[in-house]
């Protein structure tokens, strides 16, 4: 189901941006107008592709002109009209802090706004890609403001410090992250071990909590590779979407894993073609375009499982 309301509020997307390829905004704002939702786009870089490449070109844009532009969106009165906002990779502690500005804002014209903060930092196997301030802005300062936050399981360690190598160490992750503030709290990429037991294969799991309850829901592990960049923003703008629709975390959990499985899935056969059992570091580009069916009508379904 989509909304066909003309008149739907606007998630407002603070993040990176790149010319070729899909992260940050590249690969949120087009999911999030698929499935209906109006999008203010600010954009922290401009890169040429992203830097999974290894080289780049392009500069921080800084928070200076995202601050710049949001105060632009106040003078037009439109502020009001905003239901979410969803930041991403930071930059610096500069740009964290024109979201913090950029969330109070909304708030104040828009008291019911969600904010989704996806701590971008880093990655098991691949460490720690931001600067080294940016862990504890995360922590201290967007945590606390955060309805919604949707960390890997690297991110989930880093933002804890602790080991979530067994589902209740994982558990007991996400009760510290409700307490720094967030109601919700999505896992995006989780591996204990357990997964593929008996099941065919390698399996990789989601979590999603609302303090309340908790839900796992796994699916195949494709054999993707070192580099998919793009999937945490991907996964983070489907789930707000979603979550902004349904209000139900278990539906918005299932909703957005098949979506997210079904373009990943899509993105793997495009590369490797027949060679479906290969892994490759060679960066994989999210196939969003050309499988946008599968954020509104998904070609598989998994169901996620109470904790």
């Amino acid at each position: 189901m989509t909304i066909e309301n003309e008149a739907a509020m606007a998630v407002l997307s603070i993040q990176s941006h790149v010319v070729y390829g899909y992260a940050g905004n590249t690969a949120a704002v087009f999911p999030l107008q698929r499935l209906g939702r109006e999008v203010w786009a600010i954009n922290t870089v401009e890169f040429s592709n992203h830097t999974g490449y290894g080289a780049w070109r392009g500069k921080v844009l800084g928070a200076e002109l995202a601050a710049d532009l949001v105060t632009g969106l106040e003078e037009r009165g439109v502020l009001g009209g905003c239901e979410a906002v969803l930041s991403g990779y930071l930059g610096d502690a500069a740009v964290g802090r024109a979201v913090i500005d950029a969330v109070r804002r909304v708030r104040k014209e828009a008291p019911g706004a969600i904010y989704c903060c996806d701590p971008v930092m880093g990655d098991m196997g691949r460490g720690f890609y931001v600067k080294p301030d940016i862990p504890d802005m995360f922590k201290n300062e967007l945590l606390p403001l955060a309805d919604i936050v949707t960390p890997n399981q690297f991110e989930l360690e880093a933002l804890t410090s602790l080991d979530t190598g067994g589902i209740d160490k994982a558990r007991r992750a996400i009760e510290m992250l409700h307490e720094k503030g967030p109601g919700i709290v999505l896992v995006t990429s989780y591996r204990d071990g357990e997964d593929g037991a008996g099941k065919g294969g390698p399996r990789i799991s989601m979590l999603a909590s609302d303090k309340t309850g908790g839900y796992r829901i796994s699916t195949p592990e494709l054999p993707l590779g070192a580099i998919v960049a793009g999937s945490g923003d991907l996964t983070a703008s489907v789930f707000l979407s979603r979550y902004l629709e349904t209000k139900d975390i278990k539906r918005t959990l299932e909703l957005c894993t098949a979506a997210i499985y079904g373009i990943l899935e899509a993105s793997f056969l495009k590369r490797n073609g027949a060679k479906t059992n290969e892994t490759t570091n060679s960066p994989l580009e999210l196939a969003i375009i050309h499988n946008q069916h599968e954020l509104n009508s998904p070609s598989h379904t998994f169901e996620a499982i109470c904790l």
